[in-house]
């Protein structure tokens, strides 16, 4: 939203960031956590305990596609902890499109495996977003 600066240290202030969870603005970097769009947890339960050590790191910092890391309010980020869409959403409910979108993306790009509650609330959250693509371009 507006770029911070970056000071010693790499401390950064001034900024805007969009909690896209919560759609709200921050300005206090300290109140952010970078999320992994589908959890660490998740993603080793649907398939990366099979992966080997450099597919894994891959994963855990994927910057080559938009929505598999995202900015937002730590303490939402706590509360979403390891869980999937069958279990946890957030809390706007202007955000749950995108949301479902990037997290079937993500799960696509990675070729990881969905339980059926997940599945269930995915295609029940679709039903009611007809124009949010779910686009993804294969993990190399």
């Amino acid at each position: 939203m507006k770029p911070p600066t970056k000071g010693t240290g790499c401390k950064l202030s001034g900024g805007e960031w969009l909690s896209c969870y919560d759609e709200l603005t921050i300005t206090n970097p300290g109140k952010l956590d970078i999320d992994h769009m589908v959890p660490l947890e998740e993603a080793w339960s649907s398939g990366a305990q099979d992966w080997d050590a450099d597919r894994r790191e891959a994963y855990a910092n994927d910057l080559d596609t938009e929505r598999s890391l995202v900015v937002v309010l730590f303490k939402t980020n706590r509360g979403k902890g390891g869980k999937d869409p069958g279990e946890w959403l957030p809390p706007s409910e202007s955000a749950h499109c995108t949301y479902a979108a990037d997290w079937t993306s993500t799960k696509l790009r990675w070729n990881l495996t969905a339980d059926q509650a997940e599945v269930d609330t995915l295609l029940r959250l679709a039903d009611g977003c007809p124009d949010t693509p779910v686009d993804f371009a294969p993990a190399a």
